[in-house]
């Protein structure tokens, strides 16, 4: 056992170092991201009656509180999005064809926010960076209910994780994410939820996951996804 690994246990609830290596984190790792892919279907607007099917490629890195998360959708993928969160700075861009932008979220703390929210909200999906990534806080607010945080001042945020029967993550939600990069930015509440766990390589992941707002009592899903392919870079550190 390396000497850093009491180290990371001394800095995590016991709850939380536990239920990384439940979910199959490796204190030793030196992995720095996760590469994943995932088929889905989305709405393009909350009161849409259709839906628009997605592929997606993303990464999600284990030490610092970034992702970056690309896809195609529409007839023959001719829209591409860009949904990421790197250096500080959020991204959200819709194109169609690769170059006529559709849609572009303005750079504002609210955006940082609500990416820093998605970030905390899918570590089910990359349980090493419970582990690993230092600039996440955590403590225990139940016997089945964890709290992650992170950022600071207008982007400070709090991610509400429940664990199901099996001991895993089975959702994640936070009460006032923005809906709007700009003013008004709308906090409102939001779910994502986590199933059909499956053993990959030593590692637990959810291959199903959905997303919801709850608007004026009632929630509205909006994002499914499967999970299709999952792998650790693993880079030495």
């Amino acid at each position: 056992m390396k000497a850093t690994e009491p180290a990371q246990n001394d800095r995590l609830p016991a709850a939380v170092y536990d239920l990384a290596v439940r979910l199959g984190a490796d204190p030793k790792s030196g992995a720095r991201e996760v590469r994943l892919t995932q088929t889905g279907r989305m709405k393009t607007s909350l009161d849409a009656r259709s839906w628009m099917g997605f592929t997606a490629t993303q990464t999600i890195s284990t030490r610092n509180c970034e992702f970056d998360w690309r896809t195609r959708a529409g007839p023959l993928g001719v829209i591409s999005g860009r949904d990421a969160l790197q250096g500080g700075e959020g991204r959200f861009d819709i194109m169609a064809l690769g170059f006529i932008p559709i849609a572009r979220a303005a750079h504002t703390p609210a955006l940082v926010r609500g990416e820093l929210l998605r970030y905390l909200a899918e570590l089910p999906w990359a349980p090493d960076a419970i582990l690993h990534n230092s600039r996440l806080r955590w403590r225990t607010d139940g016997p089945d209910t964890l709290a992650v945080s992170a950022g600071s001042g207008e982007t400070a945020c709090e991610v509400e994780l429940s664990l199901g029967n099996d001991g895993r993550i089975a959702s994640g939600f936070a009460p006032d994410r923005p809906r709007s990069a700009s003013a008004p930015t709308l906090p409102t509440p939001w779910r994502g939820r986590f199933s059909d766990y499956r053993n990959l390589n030593g590692t637990w992941l959810p291959f199903a996951a959905e997303v919801a707002w709850e608007i004026g009592g009632k929630e509205i899903v909006y994002w499914q996804a499967r999970l299709d392919q999952w792998a650790l870079d693993r880079v030495s550190s």
